[in-house]
């Protein structure tokens, strides 16, 4: 992993890649970044899965069928995409690059499959991965939805395992335990002044120890 990054030309938007394994909070964390922020622009991601009851299309995600989401991966519109918990996700790379090209820096909600796509493609970015306090603490956010089945839950418990021992692909780790504290760090990155929350720091290992045993 290099810990050196191309400065950001004044004429180009930044991209920055964040992952996380599902219950980390990257969402609310993303979306509290983004008050405000009108250097700022999320990246809404296509996706075959069905909307929750709180999710608006074109909001949340681009909910569009099986068949469409194959037309646009055949005619290459997406910067990454990926089969997740049986649903497919993907980024649309002119929406990406048109607000690069203006100026604007977007964000990617994205797993770590489509991160490191995005990284092969566009090497520029600054990639973010969101780990929480403990898996403990992972359990009780995904209960906390209240939106999904105990066999669903324990299968994204599970996968989470295999999500986060992707950590160290990515330029900088946020760990998510104070919320406010989180977002700090994450400000903090996105104005450049992320160096403290390296994913090499060696302060991390426990942490990692502990999530991934």
């Amino acid at each position: 992993m290099s810990n050196s990054r191309p400065e950001k030309s004044a004429a180009r938007g930044q991209l920055f890649v964040i992952s996380a394994p599902s219950g980390a909070g990257k969402t609310s964390l993303v979306k509290a970044l983004l008050e405000g922020r009108r250097d700022l622009c999320l990246s809404v991601s296509h996706t075959t899965r069905t909307a929750r009851p709180n999710e608006v299309d074109g909001r949340e995600y681009h909910f569009v069928l099986v068949e469409e989401f194959q037309k646009l991966a055949d005619r290459h519109e997406f910067l990454e995409h990926a089969k997740v918990f049986d649903n497919y996700y993907g980024t649309s790379a002119p929406f990406v690059k048109a607000n690069l090209n203006r100026g604007r820096s977007v964000i990617l909600e994205i797993d770590w499959q489509g991160a490191r796509q995005v990284r092969a493609s566009l090497p520029e970015c600054v990639s973010i991965f969101v780990l929480p306090p403990s898996r403990a603490a992972l359990e009780e956010r995904l209960r906390a939805r209240k939106t999904e089945s105990d066999a669903a839950i324990e299968r994204r418990l599970r996968d989470a395992v295999g999500d986060m021992s992707h950590w160290s692909e990515f330029d900088y780790v946020i760990v998510n335990d104070d919320f406010a504290t989180a977002l700090d760090d994450l400000t903090s990155i996105v104005d450049s002044q992320g160096g403290l929350l390296r994913a090499d720091r060696p302060a991390l290992q426990p942490l990692i120890a502990e999530l991934l045993a």
